[in-house]
């Protein structure tokens, strides 16, 4: 880990304080309310979202040591069982369709392989399964889109791998998961997203 991702992974909850408590704390409650049966969170980070699951099992994945040790205070304050193990998004240590919901929050746009990614929520979700997702994406716009673009390098450096620009709309459609809502914030800057995987 670089000095970058160590500073950035210590004062992340700093750094997003403000957003979480104006704007974030209620969708990612609305989000969570549709969690059900075993629940496997990606990119867990510091836990933020612990505290807001209700009668669910959770299994939580995160790369980071020091955000994992972060987390253990979100655990104590959860009303639900949730185990944090090490793991990334693109290599999921779990046989096929074994949760009934998978969670990530903020968090394809940081991974390396987001494609991979989304594959492997798929491929651990049951059929008939939900993934729930919030995201910051690449806005449908001539002029703001590009800027996105143009900015993603230098972002990247400063947010430990983030990506201003990923169309996770057109990544969820391409890998045959049906959206069944979606809920904008911050002029479409950010998305929520409830997509299903076809029980074929």
């Amino acid at each position: 880990m670089t000095a970058m991702s160590r500073w950035f992974h210590r004062y992340y909850d700093r750094l997003m304080e403000p957003l979480e408590r104006r704007r974030f704390l209620t969708i990612r409650t609305s989000l969570l309310s549709c969690a059900k049966g075993e629940v496997l969170e990606i990119g867990s980070g510091t836990g933020i979202n612990f505290p807001l699951y209700r009668d669910v099992h959770v299994t939580a994945v995160e790369p980071s040591a020091l955000m994992r040790e972060q987390s253990t205070a979100r655990v104590r304050q959860a009303s639900v069982p949730i185990t944090v193990i090490p793991g990334t998004a693109e290599r999921l240590p779990f046989e096929p369709d074994v949760f009934d919901t998978v969670v990530g929050t903020l968090v394809l746009c940081t991974v390396p392989d987001a494609v991979q990614a989304v594959r492997e929520m798929k491929r651990v979700c049951r059929p008939g399964g939900t993934l729930l997702l919030f995201e910051h994406v690449r806005l449908d716009h001539p002029v703001w889109g590009r800027l996105q673009d143009a900015l993603t390098p230098a972002w990247k450096r400063l947010c430990d791998g983030c990506h201003l620009n990923r169309d996770t709309m057109r990544l969820l459609r391409s890998e045959g998961l049906d959206i069944v809502k979606t809920q904008s914030c911050m002029g479409h800057i950010f998305i929520a997203v409830e997509a299903v995987k076809r029980a074929d």
